[in-house]
């Protein structure tokens, strides 16, 4: 990133903060989106929860500048329709002035930390329906992690149930993100099987007073046809952590966007963190896909 863009980001958020708040309510938004249309959303909420691995690098995203630097890049293929971030990334890009003609999504529940006693206790410590409203945001999203073993389990349902309806209510997209999880090890795990993310996906559906604004991030897992025919709901496809066989993960991608209902990816480190380094050809290859 360019010193003088560090710079613009120090001297904004230590003498200008109110302008921040001016720059969402200015920023150019995306027309309606079209029937045919395959979207590719990059995820950046992942530091949030203190999660700064990429595969088995530890803290491969440690430096803020480095991730707002792949992210811009990222944002400026042409084809990629906007990013999925916490309010720090999102406010970090309006400085930039990278989400003009963006689809962008807060994320909203961020305080289920990885390792934590608490972690099914996913409390929504990110942004709120007021302040997606008042940002001009498209939408939310929140994660759903279902542990039936766990009674904190309860408490993110609701919240999230609660969320959901006061996105439909304002006119936001509620993107749920549902597994099935258990802890193993003392560490909580989602279950992967075609099987589990149907369940989540039934569980999902439901939450809330409608339903008619919420839409699905899902895994690529086994079977992807019975998993889009579990519901009627649009359906966004998750990367998930990095894969060591990027081939492979495309070609998987590729077979579950053209099933029926899937209306594209949502991908963070799979593209901004590639294995060659190359973010602009990973998102790229991606688009290529659709």
């Amino acid at each position: 990133m360019r010193s003088e863009d560090q710079q613009l980001l120090r001297d904004t958020r230590f003498l200008r903060p109110a302008s921040i708040a001016t720059l969402a309510t200015q920023r150019r938004r995306r027309g309606p989106l079209e029937g045919g249309e395959r979207l590719l959303i990059i995820a950046a909420d992942h530091t949030a929860r203190g999660v700064l691995n990429v595969g088995a690098h530890a803290s491969a995203m440690r430096s803020r500048y480095g991730l707002l630097d792949r992210l811009t890049t990222a944002l400026k293929v042409p084809g990629v329709h906007g990013v999925l971030g916490s309010p720090d990334i999102i406010e970090d890009l309006l400085i930039l002035g990278a989400l003009d003609e963006k689809i962008v999504f807060g994320s909203m529940n961020r305080g289920g930390l990885p390792g934590a006693v608490f972690e099914m206790d996913d409390r929504f410590t990110g942004y709120t329906t007021e302040s997606i409203v008042a940002s001009g945001l498209e939408g939310g999203k929140m994660l759903l992690r279902i542990n039936l073993d766990d009674p904190a389990t309860a408490s993110t349902l609701m919240a999230s149930a609660n969320a959901v309806t006061a996105l439909a209510a304002a006119g936001r997209i509620a993107m749920v993100e549902p597994f099935m999880t258990q802890r193993i090890d003392g560490r909580a795990r989602n279950v992967l099987t075609s099987d589990a993310v149907i369940r989540s996906i039934a569980i999902a559906c439901a939450l809330g007073a409608t339903s008619a604004f919420t839409w699905l991030k899902v895994p690529v897992v086994d079977n992807m046809s019975q998993v889009a025919e579990a519901t009627t709901l649009p359906i966004v496809l998750l990367g998930g952590e990095r894969s060591d066989r990027p081939d492979e993960m495309y070609a998987r991608w590729e077979k579950a966007l053209q099933l029926p209902g899937v209306r594209g990816l949502v991908v963070g480190r799979n593209l901004l963190y590639p294995q060659d380094d190359d973010v602009e050809s990973a998102v790229k290859t991606a688009l290529n896909l659709m």
